[in-house]
């Protein structure tokens, strides 16, 4: 089975999040143990263990952290990231977020589905970069990628 059954943040060094990424969270969460695609290719010449997989996302280091074990907990891999790919798009994602939340609030719905598109544009981007970045390392959907990339935002919110 190549999918994520089980995902834990490591955001014990974050500051508490606010109650709409604390729901974005959640929601990602829910949607990315429902349905995703996550494998991984041999690495170094040897096969990677069968999933399904346990990750734990966590930053160390200003470096994304992809831990990867099987459901018996043994080590599938570890992959670090740079975070510099991702500074940007998870910029306007929290810039567009902030525009969304607050339109939500007092805007007509035109308005709203206008912004939503422009924050659903922004997303794609994230998840397209994050497809990129995985490259040799795991392969993932475009859904499963726009969920994690939900994470990374949570994630680099407090980072």
């Amino acid at each position: 089975m190549s999918k994520i059954f089980h995902i834990s943040l490591d955001d014990s060094n974050l500051p508490a999040p606010t109650p709409e990424i604390d729901q974005e969270r959640k929601v990602a969460i829910f949607d990315l143990l429902e349905d995703n695609t996550f494998t991984m290719p041999e690495r170094d010449g040897k096969a990677v263990p069968d999933g399904p997989y346990r990750l734990n996302l966590s930053i160390r280091e200003r470096r994304l952290v992809f831990a990867v074990t099987t459901k018996a907990k043994k080590e599938a891999g570890e992959f670090h990231l740079s975070l510099g790919p991702f500074r940007q798009v998870v910029k306007d994602y929290f810039q567009i977020c902030e525009s969304y939340f607050e339109a939500v609030k007092t805007l007509p719905p035109s308005q709203i589905e206008t912004i939503d598109m422009a924050r659903r544009g922004i997303h794609n981007e994230g998840a397209r970069v994050l497809q990129e970045r995985l490259e040799g390392k795991a392969e993932v959907d475009i859904d499963t990628a726009r969920r994690l990339f939900t994470l990374i935002c949570v994630l680099h919110f407090g980072g």
